[in-house]
Protein backbone atom coordinates (compact mmCIF):
# COMPACT_ATOMS: atom_id res chain seq x y z
CA UNK A 1 0.00 0.00 0.00
CA UNK A 2 1.02 3.51 -0.52
CA UNK A 3 1.90 4.32 3.03
CA UNK A 4 4.35 1.54 3.26
CA UNK A 5 6.49 3.50 0.62
CA UNK A 6 6.24 6.70 2.00
CA UNK A 7 7.27 5.25 5.35
CA UNK A 8 9.74 3.31 3.97
CA UNK A 9 11.34 6.61 2.34
CA UNK A 10 11.46 7.86 5.52
CA UNK A 11 12.58 5.17 7.07
CA UNK A 12 15.85 4.61 5.34
CA UNK A 13 17.26 7.82 5.88
CA UNK A 14 16.07 8.14 10.03
CA UNK A 15 16.93 4.55 11.10
CA UNK A 16 19.98 4.03 9.37
CA UNK A 17 20.96 7.52 11.69
CA UNK A 18 19.99 6.07 14.51
CA UNK A 19 21.63 2.64 13.60
CA UNK A 20 24.72 4.53 13.31
CA UNK A 21 24.69 6.23 16.68
CA UNK A 22 23.89 3.00 18.56
CA UNK A 23 26.93 1.43 16.63
CA UNK A 24 29.20 4.25 18.21
CA UNK A 25 27.68 3.91 21.25
CA UNK A 26 28.31 0.26 20.81
CA UNK A 27 32.20 0.53 19.49
CA UNK A 28 32.71 2.77 22.68
CA UNK A 29 31.40 0.24 25.18
CA UNK A 30 33.52 -2.38 23.72
CA UNK A 31 36.70 -0.70 23.96
CA UNK A 32 36.06 -0.03 27.61
CA UNK A 33 34.95 -4.16 27.92
CA UNK A 34 39.07 -4.63 26.18
CA UNK A 35 40.90 -1.68 27.34
CA UNK A 36 39.05 -0.25 30.48
CA UNK A 37 38.64 3.06 28.44
CA UNK A 38 35.67 5.09 26.64
CA UNK A 39 38.14 6.61 24.05
CA UNK A 40 39.33 4.59 21.11
CA UNK A 41 42.35 6.06 19.56
CA UNK A 42 44.79 4.93 16.57
CA UNK A 43 42.79 3.23 13.35
CA UNK A 44 39.86 2.45 15.32
CA UNK A 45 37.96 5.94 14.54
CA UNK A 46 38.79 4.39 10.56
CA UNK A 47 37.47 1.03 11.90
CA UNK A 48 34.37 2.41 12.81
CA UNK A 49 33.78 4.32 9.92
CA UNK A 50 34.03 1.35 7.80
CA UNK A 51 31.91 -0.55 9.87
CA UNK A 52 29.07 1.88 9.88
CA UNK A 53 29.05 3.00 6.13
CA UNK A 54 28.64 -1.06 5.41
CA UNK A 55 26.00 -1.21 7.36
CA UNK A 56 24.66 1.92 6.08
CA UNK A 57 25.06 0.11 2.26
CA UNK A 58 23.49 -3.33 3.82
CA UNK A 59 20.79 -2.75 5.18
CA UNK A 60 19.59 0.26 2.42
CA UNK A 61 18.94 -3.17 0.27
CA UNK A 62 16.74 -4.76 3.48
CA UNK A 63 13.72 -2.79 3.44
CA UNK A 64 12.23 -4.83 5.84
CA UNK A 65 14.76 -3.77 8.69
CA UNK A 66 13.10 -0.82 8.88
CA UNK A 67 9.45 -2.12 8.63
CA UNK A 68 7.51 -1.33 11.90
CA UNK A 69 3.94 -2.17 11.41
CA UNK A 70 2.70 -5.18 12.06
CA UNK A 71 2.84 -6.50 8.23
CA UNK A 72 6.30 -7.84 9.62
CA UNK A 73 5.97 -10.24 12.95
CA UNK A 74 8.90 -9.56 15.74
CA UNK A 75 10.43 -13.27 14.72
CA UNK A 76 10.52 -11.88 11.10
CA UNK A 77 12.57 -8.46 11.87
CA UNK A 78 15.04 -10.47 14.48
CA UNK A 79 15.71 -12.92 11.39
CA UNK A 80 16.30 -9.61 8.85
CA UNK A 81 18.89 -7.96 11.67
CA UNK A 82 20.42 -11.30 12.11
CA UNK A 83 20.95 -11.97 8.74
CA UNK A 84 22.01 -8.76 7.81
CA UNK A 85 24.86 -8.31 10.74
CA UNK A 86 26.18 -12.02 9.35
CA UNK A 87 26.45 -10.89 5.81
CA UNK A 88 28.07 -8.02 6.80
CA UNK A 89 30.56 -9.79 9.17
CA UNK A 90 31.42 -11.89 5.83
CA UNK A 91 32.49 -9.19 4.32
CA UNK A 92 34.21 -7.08 6.93
CA UNK A 93 36.29 -9.64 7.91
CA UNK A 94 37.16 -11.19 4.14
CA UNK A 95 38.19 -7.99 3.06
CA UNK A 96 40.22 -7.64 6.28
CA UNK A 97 41.62 -10.95 4.98
CA UNK A 98 42.38 -9.79 1.76
CA UNK A 99 43.92 -6.58 2.31
CA UNK A 100 45.98 -8.54 5.57
CA UNK A 101 44.85 -5.85 7.90
CA UNK A 102 45.57 -7.92 11.39
CA UNK A 103 45.87 -5.04 13.35
CA UNK A 104 42.23 -5.09 15.21
CA UNK A 105 42.51 -7.44 18.18
CA UNK A 106 39.71 -10.30 17.60
CA UNK A 107 38.32 -9.78 21.23
CA UNK A 108 37.98 -5.97 20.38
CA UNK A 109 35.96 -7.21 17.29
CA UNK A 110 33.73 -9.96 18.57
CA UNK A 111 32.74 -7.12 21.68
CA UNK A 112 31.89 -4.49 19.08
CA UNK A 113 29.74 -6.88 16.85
CA UNK A 114 27.76 -8.42 20.26
CA UNK A 115 27.41 -4.89 21.17
CA UNK A 116 26.28 -3.28 17.73
CA UNK A 117 23.23 -6.41 16.78
CA UNK A 118 22.17 -6.56 20.63
CA UNK A 119 22.03 -2.16 20.39
CA UNK A 120 20.63 -2.44 17.01
CA UNK A 121 18.04 -5.16 17.85
CA UNK A 122 16.71 -3.58 21.26
CA UNK A 123 16.56 -0.13 19.58
CA UNK A 124 14.59 -1.42 16.20
CA UNK A 125 11.74 -3.64 18.65
CA UNK A 126 11.61 -0.24 21.08
CA UNK A 127 10.42 1.60 18.29
CA UNK A 128 8.66 -0.69 16.48
CA UNK A 129 6.66 -1.14 20.05
CA UNK A 130 6.34 2.24 20.45
CA UNK A 131 5.13 3.16 16.82
CA UNK A 132 2.85 0.11 17.61
CA UNK A 133 1.25 1.43 20.67
CA UNK A 134 0.95 4.88 18.93
CA UNK A 135 -0.75 3.70 16.31
CA UNK A 136 -2.96 1.87 19.02
CA UNK A 137 -4.09 4.54 21.23
CA UNK A 138 -3.53 7.58 19.30
CA UNK A 139 -3.86 7.64 15.39
CA UNK A 140 -6.71 6.44 13.96
CA UNK A 141 -6.82 3.25 11.29
CA UNK A 142 -4.62 4.70 8.11
CA UNK A 143 -7.61 2.99 5.68
CA UNK A 144 -10.85 1.94 5.67
CA UNK A 145 -11.38 -0.36 3.12
CA UNK A 146 -13.96 -2.98 1.48
CA UNK A 147 -13.01 -6.42 -0.50
CA UNK A 148 -15.29 -7.36 -3.68
CA UNK A 149 -15.80 -10.89 -4.04
CA UNK A 150 -15.56 -13.79 -1.30
CA UNK A 151 -13.85 -16.47 -2.42
CA UNK A 152 -10.37 -17.44 -1.62
CA UNK A 153 -8.17 -14.72 -3.05
CA UNK A 154 -10.97 -12.13 -1.02
CA UNK A 155 -10.73 -14.65 2.07
CA UNK A 156 -6.68 -14.57 2.29
CA UNK A 157 -6.70 -11.15 2.00
CA UNK A 158 -8.91 -10.95 4.68
CA UNK A 159 -7.07 -13.36 6.73
CA UNK A 160 -4.15 -11.70 6.66
CA UNK A 161 -4.93 -7.95 6.96
CA UNK A 162 -7.40 -8.66 9.91
CA UNK A 163 -4.31 -10.92 11.67
CA UNK A 164 -1.15 -8.27 10.29
CA UNK A 165 -2.27 -5.31 10.40
CA UNK A 166 -5.57 -4.61 11.98
CA UNK A 167 -5.13 -1.22 13.64
CA UNK A 168 -3.49 0.23 10.53
CA UNK A 169 -7.03 -0.84 8.45
CA UNK A 170 -10.32 -1.10 9.40
CA UNK A 171 -12.34 -3.76 7.52
CA UNK A 172 -15.66 -2.22 6.49
CA UNK A 173 -17.14 -5.47 4.91
CA UNK A 174 -17.45 -7.97 1.90
CA UNK A 175 -19.38 -7.28 -1.78
CA UNK A 176 -20.53 -10.37 -2.96
CA UNK A 177 -22.93 -12.07 -5.49
CA UNK A 178 -21.47 -15.28 -5.18
CA UNK A 179 -22.95 -17.83 -2.05
CA UNK A 180 -21.04 -16.76 0.91
CA UNK A 181 -19.68 -19.50 3.84
CA UNK A 182 -21.67 -19.69 7.08
CA UNK A 183 -18.81 -18.22 9.44
CA UNK A 184 -18.62 -15.31 7.10
CA UNK A 185 -22.20 -14.06 6.63
CA UNK A 186 -21.94 -11.11 8.92
CA UNK A 187 -19.31 -9.64 7.22
CA UNK A 188 -21.00 -9.01 4.10
CA UNK A 189 -22.18 -5.38 3.35
CA UNK A 190 -24.77 -6.51 0.89
CA UNK A 191 -24.43 -7.19 -3.38
CA UNK A 192 -22.36 -6.07 -5.58
CA UNK A 193 -24.49 -3.58 -6.73
CA UNK A 194 -24.75 -2.39 -3.14
CA UNK A 195 -20.83 -1.45 -3.29
CA UNK A 196 -21.31 2.55 -4.65
CA UNK A 197 -24.20 3.55 -2.81
CA UNK A 198 -22.11 1.85 0.49
CA UNK A 199 -19.15 3.91 -0.60
CA UNK A 200 -21.39 6.68 -1.01
CA UNK A 201 -22.90 6.97 2.61
CA UNK A 202 -19.79 5.83 4.48
CA UNK A 203 -16.19 6.38 4.99
CA UNK A 204 -14.28 3.97 2.84
CA UNK A 205 -10.80 4.65 1.69
CA UNK A 206 -9.57 1.30 -0.57
CA UNK A 207 -11.70 -1.16 -2.68
CA UNK A 208 -10.04 -4.24 -3.08
CA UNK A 209 -10.90 -6.45 -6.36
CA UNK A 210 -10.56 -10.16 -5.43
CA UNK A 211 -13.00 -11.87 -8.46
CA UNK A 212 -11.29 -13.27 -11.48
CA UNK A 213 -10.10 -11.25 -13.96
CA UNK A 214 -12.56 -11.94 -16.44
CA UNK A 215 -14.73 -9.85 -14.97
CA UNK A 216 -13.37 -7.00 -17.34
CA UNK A 217 -16.80 -5.08 -17.27
CA UNK A 218 -17.13 -4.63 -13.37
CA UNK A 219 -13.15 -4.34 -13.29
CA UNK A 220 -13.72 -0.76 -15.24
CA UNK A 221 -16.48 0.57 -13.51
CA UNK A 222 -14.95 0.01 -10.28
CA UNK A 223 -11.50 1.27 -11.68
CA UNK A 224 -13.74 4.79 -12.55
CA UNK A 225 -16.07 5.23 -9.73
CA UNK A 226 -12.76 4.81 -7.51
CA UNK A 227 -11.46 7.42 -9.13
CA UNK A 228 -14.28 9.50 -9.41
CA UNK A 229 -14.57 9.55 -5.21
CA UNK A 230 -10.81 9.41 -4.81
CA UNK A 231 -10.64 6.17 -3.65
CA UNK A 232 -7.53 3.57 -3.96
CA UNK A 233 -8.53 0.54 -5.94
CA UNK A 234 -6.51 -2.42 -6.08
CA UNK A 235 -6.50 -6.13 -7.64
CA UNK A 236 -6.43 -9.26 -5.84
CA UNK A 237 -6.65 -11.69 -8.67
CA UNK A 238 -8.64 -14.64 -7.78
CA UNK A 239 -6.79 -16.53 -10.88
CA UNK A 240 -7.88 -20.16 -9.84
CA UNK A 241 -11.09 -18.63 -10.89
CA UNK A 242 -9.41 -17.43 -14.06
CA UNK A 243 -8.09 -20.12 -15.49
CA UNK A 244 -10.33 -22.85 -13.38
CA UNK A 245 -7.01 -24.41 -12.12
CA UNK A 246 -5.01 -23.73 -8.74
CA UNK A 247 -2.10 -21.10 -9.51
CA UNK A 248 0.51 -20.15 -7.63
CA UNK A 249 2.81 -17.21 -7.77
CA UNK A 250 6.54 -17.30 -7.33
CA UNK A 251 8.43 -13.95 -7.08
CA UNK A 252 11.65 -13.84 -9.10
CA UNK A 253 13.27 -10.43 -7.24
CA UNK A 254 9.93 -8.17 -7.26
CA UNK A 255 8.53 -9.62 -10.19
CA UNK A 256 5.48 -12.12 -9.87
CA UNK A 257 5.49 -15.19 -12.13
CA UNK A 258 2.57 -17.29 -12.36
CA UNK A 259 2.09 -21.26 -12.44
CA UNK A 260 -0.71 -23.46 -13.26
CA UNK A 261 0.79 -26.48 -11.19
CA UNK A 262 2.77 -26.23 -7.76
CA UNK A 263 6.68 -27.48 -8.61
CA UNK A 264 8.89 -27.43 -5.35
CA UNK A 265 10.75 -29.42 -7.74
CA UNK A 266 11.12 -26.97 -10.39
CA UNK A 267 13.64 -24.88 -7.94
CA UNK A 268 17.05 -25.49 -8.29
CA UNK A 269 17.56 -25.30 -4.43
CA UNK A 270 15.39 -28.12 -3.77
CA UNK A 271 16.83 -30.20 -6.49
CA UNK A 272 20.06 -29.55 -5.12
CA UNK A 273 19.44 -30.90 -1.76
CA UNK A 274 17.48 -33.99 -3.32
CA UNK A 275 20.57 -34.94 -5.50
CA UNK A 276 23.18 -34.31 -2.38
CA UNK A 277 20.87 -36.39 -0.65
CA UNK A 278 20.26 -39.07 -3.29
CA UNK A 279 23.84 -39.31 -3.85
CA UNK A 280 24.86 -39.33 0.28
CA UNK A 281 22.21 -42.69 0.43
CA UNK A 282 22.89 -44.29 -2.47
CA UNK A 283 26.60 -44.30 -1.69
CA UNK A 284 25.84 -45.56 1.95
CA UNK A 285 23.89 -47.93 0.91
CA UNK A 286 26.26 -49.28 -1.50
CA UNK A 287 29.47 -49.40 0.82
CA UNK A 288 27.42 -50.67 3.81
CA UNK A 289 24.95 -53.63 2.49
CA UNK A 290 26.21 -54.41 -0.88
CA UNK A 291 29.29 -56.24 0.35
CA UNK A 292 27.44 -58.39 2.76
CA UNK A 293 24.00 -58.81 1.47
CA UNK A 294 24.86 -59.08 -2.72
CA UNK A 295 26.52 -62.58 -2.45
CA UNK A 296 23.98 -64.28 -0.60
CA UNK A 297 21.47 -63.20 -2.96
CA UNK A 298 23.48 -63.84 -5.65
CA UNK A 299 24.55 -67.16 -4.87
CA UNK A 300 20.60 -67.77 -4.00
CA UNK A 301 20.03 -66.77 -7.67
CA UNK A 302 22.26 -68.94 -9.20
CA UNK A 303 21.40 -72.02 -7.16
CA UNK A 304 17.86 -71.55 -7.98
CA UNK A 305 17.88 -71.13 -11.91
CA UNK A 306 20.33 -70.46 -14.72
CA UNK A 307 20.87 -67.31 -16.11
CA UNK A 308 22.40 -64.31 -14.93
CA UNK A 309 22.37 -62.83 -11.66
CA UNK A 310 20.84 -59.01 -12.62
CA UNK A 311 18.18 -58.03 -14.58
CA UNK A 312 18.47 -55.05 -17.28
CA UNK A 313 15.94 -53.09 -18.87
CA UNK A 314 15.29 -50.26 -20.67
CA UNK A 315 12.48 -47.74 -19.05
CA UNK A 316 11.72 -43.77 -19.45
CA UNK A 317 12.80 -42.05 -17.09
CA UNK A 318 12.69 -38.14 -16.61
CA UNK A 319 11.72 -36.25 -19.71
CA UNK A 320 10.39 -39.98 -20.90
CA UNK A 321 14.46 -39.86 -21.24
CA UNK A 322 15.18 -44.20 -21.78
CA UNK A 323 17.71 -45.00 -19.26
CA UNK A 324 18.49 -49.02 -18.07
CA UNK A 325 17.27 -50.17 -15.09
CA UNK A 326 18.63 -52.61 -13.10
CA UNK A 327 17.34 -55.25 -11.15
CA UNK A 328 18.20 -58.85 -9.28
CA UNK A 329 16.44 -61.62 -11.74
CA UNK A 330 14.08 -62.82 -10.09
CA UNK A 331 12.26 -64.21 -13.17
CA UNK A 332 13.46 -67.70 -15.62
CA UNK A 333 15.31 -66.38 -18.79
CA UNK A 334 13.32 -68.79 -20.84
CA UNK A 335 9.97 -67.10 -21.10
CA UNK A 336 10.41 -64.62 -23.88
CA UNK A 337 7.56 -61.93 -22.52
CA UNK A 338 10.31 -58.99 -20.60
CA UNK A 339 7.44 -56.26 -21.37
CA UNK A 340 4.78 -58.16 -19.96
CA UNK A 341 3.68 -57.12 -16.54
CA UNK A 342 3.66 -59.53 -13.50
CA UNK A 343 0.66 -61.03 -12.05
CA UNK A 344 -0.42 -62.84 -9.20
CA UNK A 345 1.10 -66.65 -9.56
CA UNK A 346 3.16 -65.46 -12.19
CA UNK A 347 5.01 -68.55 -13.31
CA UNK A 348 7.89 -67.21 -14.69
CA UNK A 349 8.95 -66.22 -11.19
CA UNK A 350 11.73 -68.20 -9.51
CA UNK A 351 11.01 -69.22 -5.80
CA UNK A 352 14.01 -66.53 -4.52
CA UNK A 353 12.56 -64.35 -7.44
CA UNK A 354 9.14 -64.36 -5.09
CA UNK A 355 10.82 -63.33 -1.93
CA UNK A 356 12.98 -61.19 -3.64
CA UNK A 357 9.94 -58.92 -5.23
CA UNK A 358 8.12 -59.15 -1.69
CA UNK A 359 10.63 -57.91 0.36
CA UNK A 360 11.67 -55.27 -2.35
CA UNK A 361 15.26 -56.89 -2.43
CA UNK A 362 15.31 -56.93 -5.98
CA UNK A 363 15.45 -53.27 -6.17
CA UNK A 364 18.75 -53.07 -5.02
CA UNK A 365 20.60 -52.55 -7.99
CA UNK A 366 18.77 -49.66 -8.60
CA UNK A 367 20.82 -47.65 -6.29
CA UNK A 368 23.53 -47.67 -8.82
CA UNK A 369 20.87 -46.30 -11.11
CA UNK A 370 20.33 -43.13 -8.57
CA UNK A 371 24.27 -42.35 -8.07
CA UNK A 372 24.39 -42.23 -11.82
CA UNK A 373 21.26 -39.64 -11.87
CA UNK A 374 19.09 -42.07 -13.64
CA UNK A 375 16.60 -42.74 -10.89
CA UNK A 376 16.45 -40.81 -7.40
CA UNK A 377 15.53 -42.45 -3.87
CA UNK A 378 12.03 -41.21 -3.74
CA UNK A 379 10.18 -40.62 -7.35
CA UNK A 380 6.95 -41.79 -9.07
CA UNK A 381 8.50 -45.20 -10.45
CA UNK A 382 9.29 -46.09 -13.75
CA UNK A 383 7.19 -48.04 -15.72
CA UNK A 384 7.85 -50.33 -18.75
CA UNK A 385 8.05 -48.57 -22.55
CA UNK A 386 5.04 -50.04 -23.26
CA UNK A 387 3.14 -48.81 -20.42
CA UNK A 388 4.22 -45.49 -21.32
CA UNK A 389 2.46 -45.81 -24.55
CA UNK A 390 -0.63 -47.79 -23.51
CA UNK A 391 -1.08 -45.45 -20.28
CA UNK A 392 -0.48 -42.31 -22.25
CA UNK A 393 -3.48 -42.88 -24.43
CA UNK A 394 -6.30 -43.15 -21.39
CA UNK A 395 -4.82 -41.27 -18.58
CA UNK A 396 -4.63 -37.66 -19.96
CA UNK A 397 -2.08 -36.40 -17.15
CA UNK A 398 -0.05 -39.90 -17.06
CA UNK A 399 3.09 -38.01 -18.96
CA UNK A 400 3.21 -34.96 -16.06
CA UNK A 401 4.61 -37.86 -13.70
CA UNK A 402 7.56 -38.23 -16.27
CA UNK A 403 8.98 -34.26 -15.22
CA UNK A 404 10.99 -35.64 -12.37
CA UNK A 405 13.59 -38.46 -11.87
CA UNK A 406 11.93 -41.47 -11.07
CA UNK A 407 12.76 -43.04 -7.89
CA UNK A 408 13.10 -46.53 -6.26
CA UNK A 409 10.24 -46.01 -4.12
CA UNK A 410 7.68 -43.51 -4.28
CA UNK A 411 4.32 -42.19 -2.63
CA UNK A 412 1.74 -44.21 -4.68
CA UNK A 413 3.82 -47.41 -3.66
CA UNK A 414 3.53 -47.04 0.05
CA UNK A 415 -0.29 -46.19 0.17
CA UNK A 416 -0.43 -49.56 -1.52
CA UNK A 417 0.00 -48.87 -5.12
CA UNK A 418 2.26 -51.60 -6.62
CA UNK A 419 2.64 -54.01 -8.42
CA UNK A 420 0.10 -55.36 -11.30
CA UNK A 421 -2.71 -52.44 -12.57
CA UNK A 422 -4.81 -54.13 -14.26
CA UNK A 423 -7.89 -54.02 -12.14
CA UNK A 424 -9.74 -50.83 -13.17
CA UNK A 425 -8.89 -47.29 -11.67
CA UNK A 426 -5.33 -48.78 -10.20
CA UNK A 427 -2.98 -47.30 -12.59
CA UNK A 428 -5.46 -44.10 -12.44
CA UNK A 429 -4.90 -43.63 -8.39
CA UNK A 430 -1.26 -44.31 -8.78
CA UNK A 431 -0.29 -41.42 -11.09
CA UNK A 432 -2.90 -39.12 -8.77
CA UNK A 433 -0.57 -40.29 -5.83
CA UNK A 434 2.35 -38.96 -8.35
CA UNK A 435 0.92 -35.94 -8.92
CA UNK A 436 0.26 -35.22 -5.37
CA UNK A 437 3.76 -36.07 -4.10
CA UNK A 438 5.25 -33.92 -7.05
CA UNK A 439 3.31 -31.00 -6.07
CA UNK A 440 3.58 -31.29 -2.39
CA UNK A 441 7.12 -32.64 -2.16
CA UNK A 442 9.49 -31.58 1.00
CA UNK A 443 12.74 -33.10 2.42
CA UNK A 444 10.50 -34.39 5.08
CA UNK A 445 8.05 -36.08 3.08
CA UNK A 446 10.63 -38.12 1.37
CA UNK A 447 11.72 -39.42 4.63
CA UNK A 448 8.33 -40.27 5.54
CA UNK A 449 8.48 -42.58 2.47
CA UNK A 450 11.79 -43.97 2.91
CA UNK A 451 10.88 -44.64 6.24
CA UNK A 452 7.38 -46.13 5.48
CA UNK A 453 9.46 -48.11 2.48
CA UNK A 454 11.73 -49.78 5.18
CA UNK A 455 8.54 -50.68 7.02
CA UNK A 456 6.77 -52.25 4.35
CA UNK A 457 10.57 -54.07 3.58
CA UNK A 458 10.52 -55.66 7.02
CA UNK A 459 6.98 -57.12 6.76
CA UNK A 460 6.99 -57.60 3.31
CA UNK A 461 3.78 -56.43 0.84
CA UNK A 462 1.32 -58.61 -0.41
CA UNK A 463 1.00 -56.51 -4.06
CA UNK A 464 4.80 -57.68 -4.44
CA UNK A 465 4.49 -60.15 -6.88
Amino acid sequence: MERYRYYSDASRIVLPVVDVLLILGAFRLAGYVTTGTWFFGGLFPALYVVFALLWWILSGHYANIYRVDKLITYPEKLLYVVRTFLLHAVLLISGAVLLQQYWVPARFLLSAYSLSVVAVVAGRFLMTFCYRKYVEYLARPMSRYIIVGIGESGQSLYRFLASHDPLGNEFAGFFADEPVPGGLRHLVRGKLDDLQEYCRRHQVDEIYFSLPLDRRELIEDLSHFADQHFLSFRIVPDFSGTVRKDVNVYFYDHLPILTIRHEPLGIRTNLLLKRLFDIAFSLTVICTMFPFIMPVLALLIKLDSPGPVFFKQMRPGKRNQLFPCYKLRTMRTDHGRTELQATKNDVRITRIGAYLRKYNLDELPQFFNVLLGHMSVVGPRPNMISQLEEYSKHISQYHLRHAVTPGITGYAQVNGYRGETREAGTMEKRVEYDLKYMENWSFGLDMKIIGQTVWNMVRGEKNAY
